[in-house]
This record gives C-alpha cells, sequence and structure tokens, in this order.
C-alpha cells in the first residue's frame, strides 16, 4: 500500500517551501517555540524524495520554521509542517530494511 500512495505523499513535502517565507517575514525572537521552529531544518530531510519515493513527504518539515508566527496566515502553514511525519515510513522502510 504505500508504494501506491508514495508519489502522492512526496508531493506534501512542497508545503515546507511555505517557510521560505520566514525570511521575508521572520518570528519575532521573543515569542514562544523556538525549538518546534529549529525542526523546520528536517525539512531539508525531503531532498531524499528524489532518491526514495514517498520521502519527499519530509520536507513539509521546512514549514515548522513558521510555527507561532505572529502573522496568523504564517502560523496556519506552521502547523501545516506536522505532515512531514507522512514520509517517516518510507524512510524507515529504506534504512531498515
Amino acid at each position: 500500500m504505500l508504494d501506491t500512495i508514495a508519489p502522492w505523499a512526496g508531493l506534501l513535502g512542497l508545503i515546507g517551501l511555505a517557510g521560505l517565507a520566514g525570511l521575508r517575514q521572520p518570528v519575532d525572537k521573543g515569542r514562544p517555540g523556538g525549538a518546534v521552529r529549529l525542526l523546520g531544518l528536517l525539512g531539508l530531510a525531503g531532498l531524499t524524495g528524489f532518491w526514495i519515493p514517498g520521502a519527499g513527504a519530509t520536507g513539509a518539515a521546512g514549514a515548522l520554521g513558521l510555527w507561532n508566527h505572529q502573522n496568523p496566515k504564517l502560523a496556519r502553514w506552521g502547523m501545516a509542517g506536522w505532515l512531514f511525519v507522512a514520509g517517516l515510513p518510507y524512510l524507515a522502510r529504506h534504512f531498515l530494511g
């Protein structure tokens, strides 16, 4: 079943591009949630989607860089970053055999 939904799961990684909005409008330093925003670096794991079908969904973690943003619209994109979990089964299957 994982193989049939792998292409669609990989597309979830595109949500991570929303994290680029944080470059133009960064989150205020005083806002809580800095540890979660650091998880946005996991968005780079989405590059594995080029080699592992479905693992590109981990790229959605890039949107976590917007976690608890002062702009409510950007904060919603930050919550969507948790969809990176959809790519973890593909990574686990690849590395654990």
